[in-house]
């Protein structure tokens, strides 16, 4: 059986959704930002927290556990840096929590919801895994201190994990029934389609003047199914033995714009837009785009939906949004 905390989340939903049909799944959320309709049927639910060791207790004496999926971490940027206290305590001290408990019940097995926000501002055309950590925000800070805290227990406890650090996760399940909610939402491709449906007065789009073809911010867009797909081979491959200890970058390799993709929005669904051009924002690069040959070459994922495909998915869900 499988823990997936965070389980009711936007990503963890998705990897919930395509991992029952392998394995017995367990999730534990607090709905602090999840969604109970978001989880598939055939998953056993517990309402508690990442944090509350009493909690966790109950679920690894009460079913046979065999590996633990972290997806319940906070993840506003701008949020960490107004609140850190609400990211450092539930990010990293509620995640110190599940580790000691795991330890205690002898669970070795880990896969980790990561982000490319612990590479920070990189100066590279393509970030690798071998690409600088220098994070510039108290959410990069916190995921890169989890990251440091599994190397450790590693190697003072045995701790097996696997890292994905992933870059813009985006689009729909196919069956429509899940998708991207967010209160407040931040992200770029369901603010465009809010826009498209008339639930949004218009598109604000921050910097025109980057050094890219079109003036507009290049960021990496991965499908949250093909994310899902990777996190399962993460995990047989730590079952296995194949895996441990490694981290890998998830993303497309190609990079689309601002522009790039308010023009795909629109082409998908045959609306224009209301695009307001707006200043810059602080600490936004110009260009973040991730290789994932390492896990190509190791696990033979790469991702197979195109920005098209992420976005018709996307709106076919908006188009029917229950939650």
């Amino acid at each position: 059986m499988i823990l997936v905390v965070g389980g009711a989340g936007y990503i963890g939903s998705h990897l919930v959704k395509e991992l029952v049909e392998k394995e017995e799944v367990i999730v534990l959320d607090n709905l602090s930002t999840g969604h109970r309709e978001a989880i598939d049927t055939r998953a056993i639910f517990v309402q508690g927290d990442l944090g509350n060791e009493e909690d966790l207790q109950m679920i690894f004496s009460s079913y046979p556990i065999k590996a633990v999926m972290h997806f319940a971490a906070f993840s506003l940027v701008g949020e960490s840096v107004v609140d850190p206290l609400k990211y450092y305590e539930n990010n990293v001290a509620a995640t110190l929590t599940l580790l000691k408990v795991m330890m205690k019940n002898n669970i070795k097995n880990f896969i980790f919801s990561s982000t490319a926000a612990t590479y920070g501002i990189p100066n590279v055309e393509i970030i690798d895994e071998q690409t600088v950590t220098a994070p510039i925000n108290p959410y990069g800070h916190s995921k890169l201190m989890i990251e440091q805290m599994l190397s450790d227990f590693s190697k003072a406890y045995g701790l097996n994990y696997v890292i994905l650090r992933y870059f813009n996760a985006a689009g729909a399940h196919e069956s429509s029934k899940i998708g991207e909610s967010h209160d407040p939402e931040t992200h770029l491709i369901p603010i465009i389609l809010q826009q498209l449906l008339g639930q949004r007065e218009k598109v604000a789009v921050f910097g025109s003047d980057y050094d890219t073809a079109d003036g507009t911010c290049i960021r990496d867009y991965i499908h949250v199914t093909d994310l899902a797909s990777a996190h399962i081979l993460a995990l047989e491959a730590l079952l296995s033995g194949k895996k441990s200890a490694e981290i890998y970058n998830l993303g497309n390799g190609l990079g689309y714009s601002v522009k790039e993709v308010i023009e795909t929005c629109e082409r998908v669904t045959g609306v224009k837009a209301n695009v307001e051009m707006a200043d810059r924002r602080a600490g936004d690069p110009a260009r973040l785009v991730a290789s994932s040959q390492k896990i190509y070459n190791e696990l033979g994922w790469k991702a197979e939906r195109n920005l098209e495909q992420i976005i018709a998915d996307a709106w076919k869900w908006h188009n029917n949004q229950q939650y």
